[in-house]
């Protein structure tokens, strides 16, 4: 496995943040990764999953947010975290040309990236992937962080665990459908928000890492030719 290349996103007023680019050699598109509210581009689980996609010939570009990137725990403000993820689309284009781009992320990152594109601020992405879409706060369902998913245009591929407190499948099932063609919806039993399973569940956190690389693989072959 190739080891990822360290660079750096200008996010505007002079500010950068890091980011890390894993492209295996027979890489077909570039998914620019965002992290989750609470962990950082290193955390486990992003290089796992960079790791497990690399494998299926998808490569990632991942990036912090420039709180992350401050050690503050408190997370931008939504323009910021936007612009960030414009930046990160734009550097990933230039430093992976050839690739389809892809755009999306863990968490908040995947929901910041949905606004981003909702508000046309990223040209050039083919199409968002969501690994654990937070629909809404633990235990206070809520569709509202999906209302700006329609006006989303390009493919979007989510990718939910059953057990996920932070997206009531009642809830989310109906938006995708309402998103028709647009959207797809991929389920794993047993999973939580962190895609974590129980051991009686019969699987692993292992399986469950590269089922989802899987899945976004094959969601993503129809999307072969680059452009706007």
């Amino acid at each position: 496995m190739n080891e990822p290349i360290e660079l750096r996103v200008a996010v505007g007023n002079g500010a950068e943040v890091s980011a890390l680019l894993l492209r295996p050699p027979n890489a077909q598109w570039v998914l620019v990764l965002g992290h989750g509210a609470g962990a950082g581009m290193r955390h486990p689980f992003m290089g796992a999953l960079a790791n497990e996609l690399a494998r299926v010939g998808v490569a990632t570009f991942r990036y912090q947010f420039p709180y992350m990137e401050e050690q503050r725990r408190v997370p931008d403000p939504p323009l910021v975290l936007t612009a960030t993820v414009a930046a990160a689309v734009r550097t990933a284009a230039e430093e992976a040309p050839g690739l389809v781009v892809l755009a999306g992320g863990k968490s908040m990152g995947g929901r910041m990236t949905s606004q981003a594109a909702a508000q046309n601020e990223l040209l050039g992405v083919r199409g968002l992937v969501f690994f654990g879409f937070p629909l809404h706060p633990p235990k206070r369902p809520s569709t509202k962080r999906g209302d700006h998913l329609a006006n989303v245009r390009v493919p979007m591929l989510f990718l939910q665990g059953t057990r996920d407190e932070l997206a009531d499948l009642k809830l989310l099932r109906p938006i995708t459908e309402r998103l028709g063609s647009l959207a797809t919806l991929k389920i794993f039993e047993g999973a939580d928000h962190s895609f974590h399973v129980l051991k009686k569940s019969g699987t692993t956190d292992a399986e469950v890492l590269r089922g989802l690389a899987e899945k976004t693989v094959q969601w993503a072959q129809p999307i072969v030719t680059t452009g706007d």
